[in-house]
Formats: structure tokens, C-alpha cells, sequence
């Protein structure tokens, strides 16, 4: 049988690539300049809740490894239903193809971590 949490930590690992390779690729294209020239100003509060949004994914990583079967199941099905509405929420302010492709495939990966965490059987 797969051990769900192999798999549950490799769907977070997959997840933070995708956030960070869209990063790379704003920054890359110029997009990441027009963003923050925008209207909205750019506190640390803002960058630290950034900074906490992005770490949870990096976090659930470990955390699938480690903890105990009850809470590890539901704090994946937690962080992934979490992840999947806000990034649904955000999916309609991003215009660039390449944003919106990574933006639906984190999604996917949101959705197969809680498959596997709602159907894990201990």
C-alpha cells in the first residue's frame, strides 16, 4: 500500500514549487514590477502574512511526515481546502497564462491532498 504520507508531503512540495516557479517567472516577465507599482502599499504586516502564507506549504511538508494519523489527516484536509479557495478566490486577479496554468495546477494538487487525506485509512 502508498503511504499516504509520502504522498501527502510530496503533493505540498508540489504545491510551494508551483507558487514559487510562478514567482520566477513574474519577476522574469516584468509582471512582478507592474503588480507593486500598483495602488495597494506594501507594509511589513502585508509581507509578513505573505511570508506566513507561503511558509504553510513548506511547513505541511514536514507536518505530513510527522504527526499522528488523526490530526495529520485532518490538518492536511484543513490546510488544503485552506490553500484551494484562496488560491480560487486570487485565480481571477492574476492576467497572465502562464500565472492562471500554475495558480489551476496547485489547485489540483489542493484537491488531490484532500482525496488522499479524506480516504486515508489507518
Amino acid at each position: 500500500m502508498e503511504d499516504v504520507k509520502i504522498i501527502l508531503s510530496a503533493l505540498w512540495v508540489a504545491t510551494e514549487l508551483s507558487y514559487l516557479y510562478g514567482d520566477v517567472l513574474r519577476i522574469l516577465s516584468g509582471d512582478s514590477v507592474k503588480m507593486l507599482s500598483g495602488e495597494m502599499q506594501f507594509t511589513q504586516a502585508i509581507w509578513l502574512g505573505i511570508a506566513v502564507l507561503m511558509a504553510i506549504p513548506i511547513v505541511m511538508t514536514f507536518v505530513s511526515l510527522t504527526l499522528p494519523y488523526s490530526l495529520n489527516r485532518w490538518v492536511n484536509i484543513i490546510a488544503a481546502i485552506f490553500f484551494f479557495c484562496f488560491t480560487l478566490i486570487g485565480l481571477p486577479t492574476y492576467s497572465s497564462a502562464y500565472d492562471k496554468l500554475l495558480l489551476i495546477v496547485s489547485m489540483g494538487f489542493n484537491l488531490m491532498a484532500l482525496w488522499y487525506a479524506w480516504n486515508w485509512i489507518n
